[in-house]
């Protein structure tokens, strides 16, 4: 669990994989409702969450993500962890005014953001994946946040635990898309060990988007999700080893201290 320093006024926190109650492949703090685990482990860890935050086991709301840049606003009356995973929003970015919510994202790879202006009592919270940040889900929730009263220039982001660029192999198709985007682009690729493949720095590139937001700070944390086995739930290292399912990793952000 990670807890940083640069957003103040708020709870900002990381979870890592350790901590819950779920077995197997999804030991132990699963808090993926799409995952195949079962949903009453998975309804366990993230109560335990909010416990770790001194919040109500109900205080959790999270989307049903789909690599989008939709943003829901979040109030009290919007019903936590809804069921079937159909039932929840199909947003990609959170953010709220209300206490007592936690804005949570959901990643197994994918770069968290969570996002606080604490003078306008504002927070945010998004799912960065390579797709969702090259269109613009930073900016969509930033945007979002502002509606709410926020500024730009007092917003801290802090973008969490992602796949690094070490373990973060694409190909060349992949970096033309982005090259085709903004040819500075290429300052986030690095040759990989294959013919035609680069490595790619997804948390740089997301940081940077938001710095080109002009917000008040933005912090990496750094931490590998593909290479740290132990701390992290990983889809990548997942997938190459031909498994069927993995965990997902919860962050989550919440107003007061």
């Amino acid at each position: 669990m990670i807890r940083p320093k640069s957003i103040e006024g708020a709870q900002a926190v990381f979870f890592g994989r350790a901590g819950g109650v779920s077995e197997g492949r999804y030991a132990s703090l699963n808090c993926g409702l799409g995952s195949g685990d079962d949903p009453a482990r998975v309804a366990a860890n993230r109560a335990r969450a909010m416990e770790a935050m001194r919040l109500a086991p109900t205080a959790l709301a999270t989307g049903y993500q789909v690599h989008g840049i939709d943003i829901a606003v979040v109030d009290a009356a919007w019903p936590k962890d809804a069921r079937p995973k159909d039932a929840r929003p199909k947003v990609d970015g959170l953010v709220t005014n209300k206490p007592g919510v936690a804005l949570g994202i959901l990643t197994a790879d994918c770069a968290p953001v969570l996002l606080a202006d604490p003078e306008a009592g504002v927070i945010g919270a998004c799912h960065a994946g390579w797709r969702g940040a090259k269109a613009g889900v930073a900016e969509a929730t930033l945007a979002a946040m502002v509606e709410l009263g926020a500024q730009g220039r007092r917003i801290a982001a802090v973008v969490g635990p992602t796949i690094a660029q070490a373990s973060y192999e694409v190909g060349a198709e992949f970096v033309e898309g982005f090259l085709a985007d903004d040819a500075a682009n290429a300052r986030f690729f690095r040759p990989g060990k294959g013919p035609g493949k680069s490595h790619f720095d997804l948390p740089a590139y997301v940081g940077a988007r938001l710095a080109r937001a002009a917000v008040g700070s933005v912090e990496i944390l750094g931490d590998d999700t593909c290479a740290d086995e132990d701390r992290f739930f990983s889809w990548r290292r997942t997938s190459l080893r031909g498994e069927r399912d993995y965990g997902r990793n919860l962050s989550a952000i919440a107003l007061g201290s």
